[in-house]
């Protein structure tokens, strides 16, 4: 078979077109990089003549009768440059491309209260947002290690499972990590209408459409004006899914770096992570583990370490990250990268959730590194023996089943018998509760005897 000279002719003629468009630019005082696109395929588009001005990360418009649309570069070669579109692609080949710098957005306070889209517009009913003195990269550098504050300012969410047993510092990092149908984002609602912080940042990315309005209406609540929401629904592309949480946490900073308390909520990383397995095999990276690509396990500790606290002087970004585990396997590849960056991971259990107890959180498998920060002297001692009441609670479930216990044989085992039921129920709340005030104070009354009824009088 002999190839086809035509085509060959055709490549080679834009490619000579493109080169001579960029030469021609670069030698005026006020020009402009463009280059042309010389193959389209479905999850990514080629543009040609401009690759040695281009790096990773930059970003190219298209002049389409559509307007400008915008596409980000994944990969660069000697000759061409592998680009995929924020919106639906709908160019052919032969386009003009432009070069523009990385996407930013310029934050003000005036968003609070509002709801934008990936690249920093405005999607609610409310006037055009106003936009801040300066501009600020999505792409940015975590803070300096040893410039940090130290963490050890504990922080009340009003959950009381969650401030007993897995207790939150201001600046930590901590996932949720859970099944589909467990009680995620019924968590995530409660934690949002915390009032320990002065800004929420919610970035829902890959949610449902239905749910989104029913998140901001009826979850949010009385925090609404405080909470600025970033979302990404599923039907948008990889690309403004990938971007939703890098908004958001760029968002964070700028009130962090204002020195307030941020609460970042992002639900869920997971799909940020399945948007970008998607751009790196467009970039052509070789999938490693399960199809997600090296680039996946590189850019997520990059994001994540951006949330915590603080450079001396300025804010904290407490952040809560939800891990949708597939198929309730806790040893997939991105549960395991995520567990290991963050400061601690609360476990949704579906059995518990079977059972009728919410938050369904897995009080043993629940981990807070930095609990000892938020926890007295005497919470310190006490937890651990909840702990282990609850341990012996549930290992002997089956034996007391078939009644193979009898009172007074052991009596520690007595005694999860008797608190560990009623500690559960003090535990249950959901989001139509209120929040809680004093978590222990509460567990205390819960579990102390309670007193005999005086007779009445007759």
């Amino acid at each position: 078979m002999h190839d086809n000279p035509f085509a060959h002719g055709q490549t080679n003629s834009l490619r000579h077109l493109a080169n001579t468009l960029s030469e021609t630019l670069a030698g005026e005082k006020s020009y402009r990089i463009g280059g042309i696109v010389s193959e389209v395929m479905p999850t990514h588009f080629r543009v040609e003549g401009m690759s040695r001005f281009l790096k990773i990360g930059d970003c190219v418009e298209l002049d389409t009768a559509s307007g400008n649309d915008i596409g980000e570069i994944v990969r660069v070669d000697a000759h061409s440059a592998n680009v995929k579109a924020f919106e639906k692609l709908a160019t052919s080949i032969g386009v003009a491309a432009w070069k523009r710098g990385p996407l930013t957005i310029r934050p003000a306070r005036s968003w609070k209260g509002r709801v934008i889209d990936a690249v920093g517009r405005a999607i609610d009913d409310g006037p055009p947002l106003e936009q801040g003195e300066r501009s600020i990269p999505l792409d940015r550098d975590p803070p300096r290690p040893l410039h940090r504050q130290r963490i050890d300012t504990p922080l009340k969410t009003g959950v009381r499972v969650l401030d007993l047993f897995t207790p939150l510092c201001a600046g930590q990092r901590v996932g949720i990590f859970a099944g589909s149908g467990v009680g995620k984002s019924s968590l995530l609602t409660m934690l949002s209408r915390s009032t320990e912080f002065d800004t929420v940042v919610v970035a829902l990315v890959g949610e449902r459409g239905r749910e989104v309005r029913e998140f901001l209406e009826t979850m949010i609540g009385s925090n609404r004006q405080s909470t600025i929401a970033v979302v990404s629904t599923s039907d948008e592309s990889s690309m403004k899914r990938r971007l939703a949480p890098k908004t958001a946490m760029t968002i964070a900073e700028y009130f962090r770096d204002a020195g307030e308390k941020v609460l970042l909520i992002v639900d869920s990383i997971t799909r940020f992570a399945h948007a970008a397995r998607d751009v790196g095999l467009a970039s052509g990276e070789p999938p490693v583990a399960r199809g997600y690509t090296p680039s996946v396990f590189s850019e997520l500790p990059k994001l994540l370490e951006r949330a915590g606290a603080g450079e001396e002087g300025s804010g904290s970004i407490t952040g809560i990250f939800s891990v949708l585990i597939d198929g309730d396997d806790h040893n997939d590849p991105i549960a395991d990268a995520i567990r290991g960056t963050l400061d601690g991971h609360i476990v949704l259990d579906r059995a518990i959730a079977q059972q009728g107890r919410f938050p369904a959180v897995d009080i043993l498998g629940s981990v807070s590194r930095l609990a000892d920060k938020a926890w007295t002297r005497e919470q310190r001692a006490l937890v651990p023996k909840l702990r282990g009441l609850v341990a012996r609670f549930e290992e002997t479930r089956e034996i007391r089943a078939i009644a193979g216990h009898r009172k007074g044989e052991d009596p520690e085992l007595d005694q999860a018998v008797e608190l560990v039921p009623r500690l559960l129920e003090a535990l249950h709340q959901t989001p139509d509760d209120a929040l809680s005030v004093d978590a222990f104070q509460e567990l205390a009354n819960a579990l102390s005897p309670k007193r005999p009824e005086a007779p009445k009088a007759k």
